[in-house]
């Protein structure tokens, strides 16, 4: 193509978009420094802008107690509302120095309209998170999240933004386009699928206040055991305690088994649930020698003199000779350890005495006779927790032969 053919397609295109059929340099040359100007001006209003926000004389007026305009200025809302300015600058420019009516002036106006919506937009956004980090401070953060609402009002903003532009750049009415996404309401439910039934699940967490940030949670099937980080709109973060980060579907938390330690950690107790494996073939009468033995034992002294009367006074009753081994009442080993074991817990530091406490004999098995301690300790942090559970359990071991018993263990000898 030659170079005056190709001049001449410029201009051509030039007049087309400047609506102008005998188009003069001059008049170009002013369209370009009417833009240029624009432009420049739109910076120069930007910059006096973010020098305001930004200087000293401001950041010092949000130097107070209050929280919430500290929060608004961390997250940027005047930054972003400052961005408005720029864009409102163009709009007012632009009908003075360019010919309205024109692609070009169509043009700006449309882009500085829809400038001026996204960055709306983006202000609400920081106005809503500055609504979420107030509320996690609040006294109501431990009753129910908020998560999962604001991220459905940001996703529900967004929309509106998207509407607004395009029927600023098609210059139709919203309510029009709105009446067109009837036609894919299906293709909008399958996409949102997971969207809609987590906004249905935050609905009930909420409501029922089921969970909320830094519940301790347990989900068996995801293998899921840890700490609640975040409760969003469409997934819940969950840091199990090897440091791991999980993620599910926030309606997992309605639709899965879940088990929620939290109950336990605002009860301030948690719970020993474990037992003893005694050997059976250990298990019998006390003889003379080791009641004489046990009865120095000041946790069980008065267990034992009640015992002793109470069995006394029944063989005497039925007219039995306490040395008749066959038919008198005697003592087991058994017994007096579970009533040991139980004193031990009552005086106990460690153990809540105002929860349920027991020392309970469970069904024997093929691997010895259960006694199963079921208390609270005093403390719900786990380190502390498993202390106290085996300073238990390593004294009830090392004391179990004074009462001639045995704990089971299975033995593997091939020689």
């Amino acid at each position: 193509m030659e170079s005056t053919q190709f001049v001449d397609m410029f201009i051509h295109i030039i007049s087309q978009i400047t609506q102008q059929d005998d188009i003069s340099n001059q008049h170009v040359l002013y369209k370009l420094s009417a833009i240029i100007s624009i432009l420049l001006g739109a910076f120069i209003v930007f910059y006096v802008m973010r020098t305001i926000l930004q200087s000293q004389i401001l950041l010092r007026l949000f130097e107070n107690e209050y929280r919430w305009d500290d929060a608004l200025l961390e997250h940027g809302f005047f930054n972003r509302v400052g961005h408005v300015m720029p864009a409102v600058f163009v709009l007012i420019a632009t009908p003075i120095l360019l010919e309205q009516n024109t692609l070009i002036a169509s043009f700006i106006n449309k882009a500085a309209l829809v400038y001026i919506v996204f960055a709306g937009i983006f202000a609400v956004y920081a106005l809503l998170n500055t609504i979420e980090d107030l509320y996690n401070v609040s006294k109501l953060a431990s009753k129910a999240p908020i998560t999962g609402f604001i991220q459905v009002f940001k996703l529900l903003f967004a929309l509106i933004a998207i509407v607004l532009s395009i029927s600023l750049i098609l210059e139709k009415s919203p309510y029009l386009l709105l009446s067109g996404l009837t036609a894919i309401t299906a293709v909008l439910l399958l996409i949102f699928r997971d969207t809609i039934l987590g906004f249905v699940a935050g609905i009930q967490i909420a409501a029922n206040r089921m969970f909320n940030r830094g519940d301790w949670i347990e989900i068996p099937k995801f293998g899921i055991d840890g700490e609640i980080k975040q409760i969003g709109l469409n997934v819940v973060k969950v840091q199990n305690w090897d440091k791991t980060i999980a993620t599910i579907p926030t309606y997992s938390l309605t639709n899965e088994s879940v088990r929620n330690w939290q109950g336990m950690e605002r009860s301030g107790g948690r719970r020993i649930k474990r037992a003893l494996l005694i050997d059976q073939s250990s298990i019998g009468f006390l003889t003379d020698e080791q009641l004489d033995e046990l009865k120095q034992f000041k946790r069980i002294a008065q267990y034992m003199t009640e015992k002793l009367g109470e069995i006394n006074s029944d063989n005497n009753k039925n007219a039995i000779d306490a040395k008749d081994t066959k038919n008198a009442r005697r003592l087991t080993n058994i017994g007096t350890f579970r009533a040991y074991i139980e004193a031990y817990l009552k005086v106990h530091p460690n153990i809540a005495q105002q929860m349920t406490l027991m020392v309970r004999q469970l069904k024997p098995t093929e691997t010895g006779l259960p006694i199963e301690l079921y208390c609270f300790t005093n403390t719900t942090v786990w380190v502390e927790y498993e202390g106290i559970q085996a300073d238990i359990f390593d004294h009830l071991l090392a004391i179990m032969p004074l009462f001639g018993l045995r704990c089971y263990q299975r033995v593997s000898d091939k020689g």
